[in-house]
């Protein structure tokens, strides 16, 4: 088999969570330019998810928007019937909605705390036990997939790297490693493939004002031994290599896309 088509994901239907804009929208684009159809979901922000989809149909792929919050069990369900009745079964999960609510720990709400963790952990956990489900409900397809199905986690550096000031979230991300983990040695000879992202710095809302900032930009750069912060499609791109069968020996990793951040620069010639 070429290399192209283990790469391709024609005939496969991708659910995204979090796709109204930065990774999540990446990660679908770069889904369906593989040949995947695509159900953006999203919390928020009608405009952004109709974006994602006209940039998913440009392709020439299906494409559906279905508003839900990650961590509510019964919107998560209604999200993968949604993408049933309209496109398919799921044969890829992303599960990448994520936020931040930073404080010292000292000024940290518990509500601050147990919103992070409610989306970024829990979320993490509603989303993979209803794909596994429904992986097994929908069984094996080899004409478009050797797996039985794929779950990718959108994790973060932050599952490696302490950060003072946001310890809610680097404890959902830490929490989401194991998780993924547990769940790829849990399901993995059933031919569900599970693995993560974890990006560092990314051009996305969630960090322009750090980077907007006098100095920020290069604040931040020191911290990217590759001398760059990364796009969206930085990590979209590796989504999609690791939903295809291109990646089917890759099972309950996770692929650092960071630049280096990992390796903690500031270390260089130090300690």
């Amino acid at each position: 088999m070429a290399s192209s088509d283990l790469l391709s994901l024609r005939g496969q239907v991708a659910v995204v969570t979090g796709a109204s804009a930065g990774i999540g929208r990446a990660c679908a684009v770069e889904l369906a330019r593989a040949g995947a159809d695509v159900a953006v979901s999203f919390h928020g922000s009608h405009e952004g998810a109709a974006e994602t989809v006209s940039r998913i149909e440009a392709l020439g792929r299906r494409a559906i928007a279905v508003q839900g919050d990650v961590g509510t069990e019964t919107d998560v369900i209604s999200l993968f019937d949604e993408t049933e009745r309209q496109l398919g079964p799921a044969d890829i999960v992303v599960s990448n909605a994520g936020l931040q609510r930073d404080a010292a720990l000292s000024d940290m709400t518990l509500d601050d705390w147990e919103t992070v963790i409610r989306t970024n952990l829990t979320g993490g956990f509603l989303i993979a036990r209803e794909a596994v489900r429904r992986f097994r409900a929908k069984g094996r397809r080899p004409e478009v997939s050797r797996a039985l199905g794929k779950l990718i986690f959108d994790s973060s550096v932050h599952q490696r790297i302490p950060w003072a000031l946001h310890v809610n979230y680097a404890a959902s991300k830490g929490g989401l490693k194991l998780l993924m983990e547990s769940v790829a040695q849990e399901v993995a000879s059933e031919g569900i493939r599970v693995n993560a992202v974890a990006p560092g710095a990314i051009a996305t809302d969630i960090n322009r004002t750090e980077r907007e900032k006098q100095g920020g930009m290069d604040a931040m750069l020191t911290l990217i031994p590759h001398g760059r912060v990364g796009d969206p499609e930085d990590v979209g791109r590796v989504v999609a290599f690791l939903a295809s069968d291109a990646s089917d020996y890759i099972v309950g990793q996770t692929l650092f896309v960071d630049g280096g951040m990992a390796l903690y620069p500031g270390f260089r010639g130090n300690g």
